[in-house]
């Protein structure tokens, strides 16, 4: 026995005092020379590994020994290679796609898949190559649209701005193009999103379990990085569509050391107009650039820049105009090989404006922000990875200006208060493998709001903007009984709040997981609108004296699982949303050019709540996924008093984000080299929305009448439409540096007339009501030549 238990301590000393050693390095694509995000590193022997971060960074720390490490990503040929740990290691890869490798290594099967046993749940990640042979309308490959695909993203519906996650409004959504907030992300109206796809590297959506990283909106956080220019060879890749083209150059400046990239669209349809004696117009236009410049194996520097207008005007008499402007500077600095980090400062800039010639004016608003952010990845072993840092954004809110464009307007000019805004925050990370079957993601954001001094505040009687009318039971705004006045350095409003976030899987076998996750998110800024989806009209303010900060809690449960492989996976997951303060608005809220915006806003609560299936065909010529969800959105807003009633009567209603039923079907068959045919089948219950309940005659009109305690009581027609595409790809492109390619689509193939939205009005003839249907699009066909070279 004596034996037995030396022997057994002389094991444990040993296995305790193994030495460990760190393997790091960068990812890169073997063409480009691009780094590649989200790489999987995996060391068999150990049931171990790692991804690479948003700039291609890995680090994983393992017993000394000899082992195979296994890089692997899709779409891009596996590596398997053998390592000799004595020492602490900088190992770089360079990955080939498929198409280009003939001598593709095989993995063995009884690998497991790192996205199993991650504890990252809710979300969902596409490549730019899948965006691109999703059917869109106007031909015109679409980041927004591609991810309307996907369980528990929904849109307001055809010609509508944004998109919906998880019954949340698109103002809670977090959008980041290479971490510089962009505000609006679409381009006419909804009809293109804002990000070429020719530029974009990486999309990431966050539906749920969001990173501590992250902070600032409710719903989901999408994710996007630019891709760093070809530091290589020059490339010149450009589409040349119906309404639009685009056109992308990057390449090497010092090769392999510093490289650029300028991306441009714009479209053209309007140029067309004038021939048809139509003098209206409708166009976009953007800019995409990037430098990169790698100074040393430690420090890499990047600049890069987004800048896009939209115009869309009737004649000359309107004329409204918006875009996005964003900036950032960013260094990323390796301090050992086990502590990266990245410092950015960045610049974003949302303007909307107007023109009403006939009236005689000229309208102006927006919102800027400037954003300082220290990020650092640690990676202190195997079992054990911290994420932390800072981050502090100052925001200028602008209103609205009104400016009289001509002498005999008789508009005065006037400028809605400016208001101000910071927010700072700090936040700490973990990513933890408890055992070989239990990996926990943890951490926490405390945040910092706070609300600057304005010229300007109103004061109101109580403290209360908003009145109720006992005699006539109603909510109206308060009439200001005086005005304060502060510095900019004054706090008129400051709020504190702890984000904890926390998500874990446990692997019930190699190819099974299930997960779970609850996090809670603080939103301090709210979009004002009273439509469905944002336009360009729709005033962003901050929280402060009378408008308190959105807070949510959720929390879900999925199951996850991987067959064949890998060939196929299914995801399903269980989400229940929380909200509290959740901005409402009183019956007859004027939203346009109010600088008393508090005397028309309740602070309400909202929940959602649903079911979500994602079944995924990953290999072969055939691919794709089905889609489905099930899900409540709802919004409840009480009285302040037992004689108030609130909205609705206090009772939950519909939000117009409410989809119960919503499922996507994505396939696409590769069936030959010369054609690869794609196609997605869309169904959505119908928007919620409100009908009359009756109607009056007044002076010989038929006028109806609305219930205001009926709110989104009915719905509009289901949605849904079939789009096709084909991809052809000459013979001629072998072996020729230029290589070129025809997509041909069909969006929606049979025609159906979804309804944008249903009015009701009185017909000149029969002088009866009648319900008029809006509808944008019946069928649409495309052709975009796409070229390389």
């Amino acid at each position: 026995m004596k034996k037995i238990f030396i022997l057994f301590f002389l094991l444990t000393s040993v296995i305790f005092s193994q030495e460990k050693y760190t393997v790091s390095g960068t990812v890169y694509d073997n063409t480009s020379n691009e780094t590649l995000i989200g790489v999987s590193i995996y060391i068999p022997e150990l049931n171990s590994g790692t991804t690479t971060n948003e700039y291609g960074f890995y680090s994983i720390t393992i017993p000394e020994g000899t082992y195979k490490i296994q890089v692997s990503y899709l779409g891009f040929t596996t590596i398997v290679e053998n390592i000799n740990l004595n020492k602490k290691l900088t190992k770089n890869f360079n990955l080939l796609e498929e198409s280009e490798n003939l001598d593709e290594i095989i993995i063995e099967s009884n690998i497991e898949k790192l996205n199993v046993r991650s504890p990252q749940m809710s979300v969902n990640k596409l490549t730019a190559a899948t965006i691109k042979q999703i059917p869109v309308v106007l031909g015109e490959a679409d980041i927004i649209k591609s991810l309307i695909l996907l369980p528990g993203v929904t849109s307001a519906g055809e010609g509508a701005s944004g998109f919906n996650v998880r019954g949340g409004a698109a103002d809670q959504n977090l959008i980041l193009l290479d971490e510089a907030v962009v505000f609006n992300s679409s381009h006419v109206f909804g009809f293109f999103s804002v990000f070429n796809p020719d530029v974009i590297k990486d999309v990431k959506l966050y539906k749920g379990g969001i990173p501590a990283k992250y902070g600032g909106r409710l719903s989901s956080v999408l994710d996007i990085y630019q891709k760093e220019g070809n530091s290589k060879d020059f490339n010149i890749t450009g589409g040349i569509g119906l309404v639009s083209s685009r056109l992308l150059i990057e390449g090497p400046i010092k090769k392999e050391k510093i490289s650029f990239l300028v991306g441009g669209r714009s479209s053209y349809a309007h140029l067309f107009l004038p021939l048809f004696d139509n003098d209206n117009k409708a166009y976009f236009y953007d800019l995409n650039t990037k430098l990169n410049y790698r100074i040393n194996d430690k420090n890499n520097v990047f600049f890069s820049g987004y800048f896009g207008k939209d115009v869309f005007g009737i004649s000359d008499s309107f004329v409204n105009t918006y875009g996005n402007q964003v900036a950032n500077l960013r260094w990323n600095h390796l301090f050992s090989d086990k502590l990266f980090s990245n410092l950015s400062l960045i610049y974003s800039d949302y303007f909307y404006g107007l023109t009403l010639d006939f009236v005689g004016f000229d309208w102006d608003s927006g919102i800027t922000n400037y954003n300082l952010k220290y990020d650092f990845n640690h990676y202190l072993n195997d079992k054990t990875k911290l994420s932390y840092g800072i981050n502090n954004i100052y925001t200028k809110f602008n209103p609205g200006e009104i400016k009289p464009n001509r002498e005999d307007s008789g508009i005065q000019q006037e400028k809605l208060i400016d208001k101000y805004a910071n927010e700072f925050a700090i936040y700490l990370d973990a990513e933890h493998k408890l055992s070989d079957k239990l990996r926990l993601q943890y951490g926490v954001r405390f945040s910092n709001f706070t609300r600057l001094g304005q010229d300007e505040l109103n004061i109101y009687q109580n403290d209360e903007p908003v009145i109720y009318d006992e005699q006539f039971k109603k909510y109206e705004s308060a009439e200001a009984i005086g005005t304060e006045s502060y510095s900019r350095s004054d706090a008129i409003a400051t709020f504190n709040n702890l984000e904890p976030r926390v998500s874990m899987s446990y692997i019930l076998n190699k190819s099974t997981s299930i997960k779970a996750s609850y996090n809670r998110m603080v939103q301090y800024l709210h979009l004002l609108s009273n439509t469905s989806s944002p336009t360009p009209l729709d005033v962003w303010t901050p929280s402060g004296k009378y408008i308190k900060p959105q807070l949510l809690d959720q929390y879900a449960v999925g199951y996850f699982k991987s067959l064949k492989d890998g060939d196929y996976s299914i995801e399903t997951e269980a989400f229940y949303k929380d909200i509290d303060n959740r901005i409402d608005y009183i019956n007859g809220a004027n939203l346009i050019a109010n600088n008393e915006i508090e005397t028309v806003i309740l602070n309400g609560r909202a929940r959602a709540y649903g079911l979500e299936l994602l079944i995924k065909k990953n290999e072969g010529k055939f691919k794709g996924w089905f889609a489905y969800t099930l899900s409540r959105s709802e919004q409840q807003t009480l009285g302040r008093t037992a004689i108030e009633p609130g909205i609705n009567n206090g009772k939950w209603y519909s939000t117009p984000y409410d989809k119960t039923h919503d499922f996507s079907i994505n396939g696409s068959y590769e069936l030959n080299e010369k054609w690869k045919f794609n196609t997605n089948f869309v169904f959505q219950t119908g928007q919620p929305t409100n009908y009359p309940v009756g109607q009056y005659e007044f002076q010989g009109l038929n006028v109806p009448i609305y219930d205001d305690n009926r709110r989104n009581a009915d719905r509009l027609p289901a949605y849904h439409r079939l789009d096709l595409s084909a991809t052809l790809t000459p013979e001629k492109n072998k072996n020729r540096k230029w290589q070129g390619e025809w997509v041909f689509g069909i969006y929606n193939v049979y025609g159906r007339q979804n309804a944008a939205s249903i009015n009701f009005s009185q017909n000149r003839e029969t002088l009866r009501n009648e319900a008029v249907q809006t509808s944008i699009f019946g069928m649409v066909p495309s052709v975009t030549y796409n070229f390389k070279f």
